[in-house]
């Protein structure tokens, strides 16, 4: 399980955790502007009392270029444009996440990857499509061992793909997640900034839900 930390990662943890008893989660520090969410994803993980947590450093910064990874570099806060691939995307992110994920799977003899792309209420990141995403399963299959010697092909699951934010938090309250405990604020610090573009697509998610974020109430 990919963990970011996120509203949408914590929801696919609960989903994993529904499904299979053990559950191990990788979570990549790749040089984002804080520590906050690498926090709530460790706490997501002892919450679900998740098999084994790795916490990996691969710092991209310097290596891409994105607003996520250069605070000299301003963060949209208009809310994410039809056909424009926001500053917030991080060149090769869900290539290289995915990659370090099949690893550990097949050195683990592991056979899914869950990750909590979404392709509805996104940012416009091309690496969060359905066609990336059977794209990679190719690559898993044709440049693993296991796929060469037949065993069990390596699936990656994105339960989460075609739901709209309402929709995840609809799940998510069905499962219980604690949303206390997820972050979303490009920005980090002690308080979601309510104005980036993750904390306006969270905040229209739970609204159109009918659910109070209980990080709204913190602010």
């Amino acid at each position: 399980m990919l963990l970011s930390g996120g509203m949408d990662s914590g929801t696919c943890l609960a989903i994993a955790r529904r499904r299979h008893a053990r559950v191990a989660a990788l979570t990549v520090v790749y040089g984002q502007r804080h520590a906050r969410e690498i926090r709530a994803a460790r706490a997501l993980a002892r919450h679900y009392r998740v098999r084994e947590h790795r916490v990996l450093s691969i710092p991209l910064a310097g290596l891409v270029r994105s607003s996520l990874t250069d605070r000299r570099r301003s963060l949209p806060t208009g809310g994410p444009r039809p056909g424009r691939i926001p500053s917030t995307y991080v060149p090769a992110r869900n290539t290289i996440l995915l990659a370090l994920a099949l690893g550990y799977a097949e050195s683990h003899r592991l056979d899914r990857i869950y990750i909590g792309a979404n392709a509805i209420d996104y940012s416009g990141y091309p690496d969060c499509r359905p066609e990336f995403l059977r794209a990679f399963e190719r690559v898993a299959r044709l440049g693993t061992r296991a796929g060469v010697e037949g065993r069990p092909r390596i699936r990656v699951l994105a339960p989460l793909l075609r739901d709209s934010k309402a929709d995840i938090v609809r799940r998510g309250e069905r499962l219980r997640v604690p949303w206390q405990l997820t972050w979303s604020c490009y920005r980090g610090g002690r308080r979601p900034c309510g104005v980036c573009d993750s904390c306006r697509l969270r905040a229209r998610g739970f609204r159109q839900a009918g659910v109070r974020d209980p990080l709204e109430r913190k602010r």
